[in-house]
């Protein structure tokens, strides 16, 4: 059996198209850290992390991470305690990580996703055959309006619709009459075709508020209203009391948030991120989990580049509660952009070749590992030499 010989870290930073930003949110996306991991005849996996200091569940319960606290937490801890780790052995690594150290899910879900990527490349299967199948070939995309002005958002919705888009999400949360009247104008933009949601990062101060303001939404016809306040007991105050269902995403990071979200009635939606519960093997656990109580999902991310997305798009073919679109970019490197909008959040990305994109929606990659070789040129071109 191929064994784990060598673990690096790379912090690479991409240029954004725009910026993006949502409630809470201080620092700018797409400055992240990459592990590359090496096995003992040559193999070579990577995984990404791209943490956010600003981004730790409700009530700071998991605290915040940045990349620079999971280099740290790679190089002092995660790379030593799982050297000669036996590739495929996913279990085990987690053991390891988990024993070496508590918490820091970003650092421990880059590394496993390198691990993931080689073990499928070493046994020649997509990483979806490791996580139990595919249970779709294509995963629609929702493209993500940050807190940008009115304007541009309707210039924005506008081409991301003719471009194939069909569900797009609208960041609220800073101020209730601003958010009523984004909702409406992308609305008069996009007509009924489109499917719109919106997500407020908890910035409602209380559920009262965010009660109030959905309700002068609710006319504009929303799919969800992903996260409105912080806190899994407020978040069922506000799903017993406005009609669009409630998607929980700061309040469900692990197995056992969802089961409290369960518990509390609290949503119907649940977000799934590979990196909140700490990579691939934990985030099906919280599938099954919102499988087994008849919770609807999507995949959700800190708007990652091409390697930490194609861990999101494995986890979105192999998850069977993952039933709603999913918002993701569409990882394309900058030869193959053009003017396209829609699921386009950088001016170039990390892999060889752009995810395939047809009708609003990713093709699964097929090929061994994640699917789509890493661009190390690239990687050299965009890396960060602190």
């Amino acid at each position: 059996m191929p064994r784990i010989v060598l673990v690096e870290t790379l912090l690479v930073d991409v240029p954004t198209r725009r910026e993006h930003k949502w409630a809470g949110l201080t620092e700018k996306i797409g400055r992240y850290l990459l592990v590359k991991m090496t096995d003992d005849e040559g193999r070579v996996g990577w995984g990404e992390s791209p943490a956010l200091k600003d981004w730790g569940g409700e009530f700071g319960r998991y605290f915040g991470e940045s990349p620079s606290i999971a280099h740290v937490v790679i190089t002092n801890y995660l790379a030593p305690a799982i050297a000669g780790c036996e590739i495929g052995d996913i279990v085990g690594l987690h053991a390891r990580m988990d024993a070496i150290i508590k918490g820091y899910p970003y650092a421990k879900a880059a590394v496993e996703f390198a691990a993931y990527d080689l073990a499928g490349k070493w046994l020649n299967v997509p990483v979806h055959v490791l996580l139990g199948g595919k249970a779709r070939t294509h995963i629609p995309v929702t493209h993500s309006i940050g807190l940008i002005s009115i304007a541009e958002a309707e210039a924005e919705v506008a081409k991301v619709a003719a471009e194939g888009i069909r569900t797009i999400k609208i960041k609220i949360g800073v101020d209730p009459r601003r958010d009523v009247d984004m909702v409406r104008a992308i609305r008069g933009v996009v007509g009924d075709a489109v499917e719109l949601c919106v997500d407020a990062n908890e910035g409602y101060r209380t559920p009262g508020e965010a009660i109030a303001t959905v309700r002068q939404m609710e006319k504009y016809r929303l799919k969800y209203v992903e996260q409105p306040v912080m806190g899994i007991e407020r978040l069922a105050e506000v799903s017993r009391a406005i009609d669009p269902p409630v998607m929980a995403d700061e309040s469900a990071w692990n197995a056992h948030d969802a089961i409290q979200v369960i518990e509390h009635r609290a949503a119907e939606i649940i977000s799934i991120y590979t990196t909140k519960p700490g990579g691939l093997l934990k985030a099906m656990e919280v599938a099954a989990v919102c499988r087994a109580a008849g919770i609807i999902c999507n995949v959700n991310g800190s708007v990652e580049l091409g390697v930490g997305n194609l861990a999101n798009i494995q986890l979105a073919a192999a998850a069977p509660a993952v039933e709603l679109s999913c918002v993701v970019p569409v990882s394309t490197p900058a030869e193959w952009l053009g003017d396209r909008v829609g699921g386009i959040y950088y001016k170039d990305d990390l892999l060889k070749q752009p995810m395939v994109f047809n009708n609003g929606a990713i093709e699964v990659p097929l090929r061994p590992g994640m699917g789509i070789e890493v661009d190390e040129a690239k990687i050299e071109k965009y890396r960060v030499r602190d």
